[in-house]
């Protein structure tokens, strides 16, 4: 119980005043593409993404990085929107090739009119279904643009997808960069967008239970499990771009 609320309390001193916030705004445009600063290498943290390989990454039922759909380009990991306003595009899902169970995922994102992604965590890998059946979702999504964002709060980015809405919703528009962060901790897990702390909720208890029985996700039954799991980045269809994706583990 200890180690939660210490955990927890580095969230909160985490949330300072705006002042704070565009502070560190400043030093982090500063600050090299796809490195880590000398306080995340003491803290425990690694990139997943270089910048420059894919290495550690490949579809999601695949052995390897997909052929086509995700690019780098100039330090960033794009995902190739193919326009046709459907979900899914020619690359498919990606996750990175590790488990992580208790964690703390720092990355960056900016999405194109209208887009629409999310990132993935806890997942499973199982043979026939998409990853989306077995893993909990942070959105991304234009909030002024796509349908979605009219369809519910739950459905906006930072929101736990469909089924907890971000507060406060502090997204960014499209074309601008949004910081995101997931942390799990002994089956509590906080989404932070934007330097804020928009979502807490916690897994196997009876109101988590309950929130999974009355929404979508009620039939699958590896859907949101506290076991360790991967970390995957969605292709919706949409060009999105992400960048600065570094993890530590607890």
């Amino acid at each position: 119980m200890l180690s939660l609320l210490v955990v927890s309390g580095m969230l909160l001193n985490a949330c300072g005043p705006r002042e704070e916030a565009e502070e560190k705004e400043e030093v982090m445009e500063e600050h090299p593409l796809n490195t880590l600063t000398e306080e995340e290498k003491e803290e425990g943290f690694f990139l997943l993404f270089d910048g420059e390989t894919t290495d550690g990454w490949r579809g999601y039922n695949m052995e390897t990085f997909p052929p086509e759909g995700w690019v780098i380009e100039d330090g960033l990991l794009r995902c190739i929107g193919e326009g046709t306003g459907e979900a899914g595009g020619k690359g498919g899902d990606i996750i990175y090739d590790q488990k992580f169970l208790d964690f703390h995922l720092k990355l960056e994102w900016k999405v194109s009119p209208g887009g629409n992604s999310g990132i993935f965590y806890l997942g499973q890998e199982i043979e026939g279904e998409p990853i989306w059946k077995s893993a909990p979702e942070m959105q991304i999504l234009d909030n002024e643009r796509h349908i979605d964002a009219q369809l519910g709060e739950d459905r906006k980015a930072g929101s736990l997808y469909d089924l907890i809405a971000a507060d406060p919703q502090n997204t960014r528009p499209a074309g601008e960069w949004n910081k995101a962060e997931v942390m799990v901790y002994r089956g509590t897990v906080v989404h932070r967008q934007n330097g804020e702390k928009v979502l807490e909720y916690h897994l196997g208890t009876p109101d988590w239970e309950r929130l999974v029985e009355e929404s979508k996700f009620a039939e699958y039954e590896w859907f949101g499990q506290y076991k360790p799991g991967y970390i995957a980045l969605q292709d919706h269809g949409d060009d999105v771009w992400f960048r600065n994706i570094r993890i530590k583990e607890f």
